[in-house]
């Protein structure tokens, strides 16, 4: 039987997300700098077989009920497929958080081996604005991906958006009306210190308050009920479809927060800030047992603090990006 897995404050955790590589094909202005990253080398990077063992362990050891696979950029992981369909058989909800950027020629094949839902990363429907915060002039491929999503059945098929001051603040209703018109659920996301440039910023933050208040004022809207999930989600009065913010800086839903992270190298973080990692690949491959493993999750959940402390004077951004962590 399972044994629920609490930390000190009585979370308890549910949601595993796990980072499939660290590599990306676009390079994001603020996950990356602009000589790039050092990539982890291929054989530090977790096995298919270990991932899944991993996993296995956190469903049926502690009852998690839910599994995001993300990167770096998963579907640059090869043959992921395999991994989806060896996750899939544990019986979760399976997602993917995903560039878009392939989905064209994987979703089909990625919805067959049991992936039930994907969100897109989209912060720009601008194609200048988008190469800009990419590097890439891949656009067109992103959209048609969103598109292939739709097709391919997934559902709900959302788009991730950051919202960030000067940057891509006035495209908020632009992105609603994108959602209501694709049949896709927007959601925006307040900017947090996990850039690469370590040049975050409270003025760059759009406040969720403010971003709803401009759909709001176009598309009317009705909140509904919200569970343990980090988003506030809002319905349009017109039945079009469904919006939300996730505030993670200006209203911090961490004493709710369900979730462990393990890293493209076998790293276990109990919290996207956190400074500190459990290394579960050396124990992996050094024989260790199931319950030492279960002893290893354990100590890493019981030393999960309050909450990230973003605005505090004691708060220290992690050494790690958000590409090399995974969201």
């Amino acid at each position: 039987m399972a044994v629920p897995l609490v930390d000190s404050y009585g979370r308890v955790h549910r949601d595993l997300r796990i980072s499939v590589t660290d590599r990306c094909n676009f390079r994001c202005t603020y996950c990356m700098p602009e000589d790039g990253l050092a990539w982890v080398p291929r054989e530090e990077i977790l096995t298919f077989e270990e991932i899944e063992r991993v996993a296995r362990l956190h469903v049926e050891r502690f009852g998690f009920d839910s599994i995001r696979l993300t990167g770096g950029e998963p579907t640059v992981r090869a043959h992921l497929p395999v991994l989806v369909a060896k996750l899939a058989a544990l019986g979760v909800d399976l997602a993917m958080t995903t560039n878009g950027s392939t989905l064209r020629t994987s979703a089909g094949d990625l919805r067959a081996a049991g992936l039930r839902r994907v969100n897109v990363s989209c912060d720009s429907l601008r194609p200048e604005r988008f190469a800009e915060l990419t590097r890439r002039d891949g656009l067109a491929a992103v959209l048609d991906g969103i598109d292939a999503a739709v097709e391919a059945g997934f559902d709900p098929v959302k788009v991730n958006v950051v919202c960030m001051e000067g940057v891509n603040e006035d495209e908020v209703v632009h992105f609603a009306t994108f959602g209501r018109e694709r049949g896709v659920e927007v959601r925006f996301i307040e900017f947090m210190p996990l850039d690469a440039d370590h040049a975050w910023s409270a003025v760059r933050v759009v406040p969720g308050d403010r971003i709803l208040a401009a759909i709001a004022d176009v598309y009317p809207l009705r909140p509904l009920v919200r569970g343990d999930e980090p988003a506030e989600v809002f319905e349009y009065l017109d039945g079009r479809g469904r919006v939300g913010v996730i505030s993670s800086v200006t209203a911090p839903f961490c004493a709710r927060c369900d979730r462990v992270r393990l890293t493209a190298e076998g790293r276990l973080r109990n919290c996207l800030f956190s400074m500190d990692e459990i290394d579960l690949r050396s124990l992996l491959r050094g024989g260790a047992t199931d319950d030492h493993l279960a002893a290893a999750v354990t100590a890493c959940v019981a030393a999960k603090g309050p909450g990230h402390q973003i605005g505090s004077v004691t708060f220290v951004q992690p050494p790690r990006t958000m590409s090399q962590i995974g969201g």
